[in-house]
Formats: structure tokens, sequence, C-alpha cells
């Protein structure tokens, strides 16, 4: 079985193991993002994020547009 690189969350730090030729298994595939969420996310961040944090951007996001 084929290791995945292991790389810091972009925006916290955190090692995480990046799946990306795998993206069903990678942790950050239990944060479901809509269209918006995504592009807004994008714009503030280029590279992998951990679960955690891309739940928190999505909260960030959600408490923007509906103020």
């Amino acid at each position: 079985m084929a290791k995945h690189e292991i790389i810091p969350c972009e925006r916290c730090g955190t090692p995480i193991e990046c799946k990306a030729n795998a993206y069903t298994k990678c942790q950050c595939s239990v944060v479901q993002l809509d269209l918006n969420e995504v592009q807004y996310i994008s714009e503030l961040y280029d590279g992998c994020l951990c679960a955690r944090c891309l739940f928190e951007l999505q909260q960030e996001y959600r408490d923007v547009v509906s103020s």
C-alpha cells in the first residue's frame, strides 16, 4: 500500500495526510461544501486544509451570508 504525503494544513499547520489521488478516502472529504463555499475558501487559501478548518470556514461563510 502506497503512503500518502503528510503536509501541514495551510490554515492551522496541523499535519494531515494528503490523499488527493484518493479523494473519497481523504479526511477533508467529510466536509460537504457547496460551490459558493468552495469559492469562498479558495479565495482565501491555495493549499490543502484539514477537515476542522474546512468546517470552521464553512461556518464562517454561512455566518457572513446570513448576516
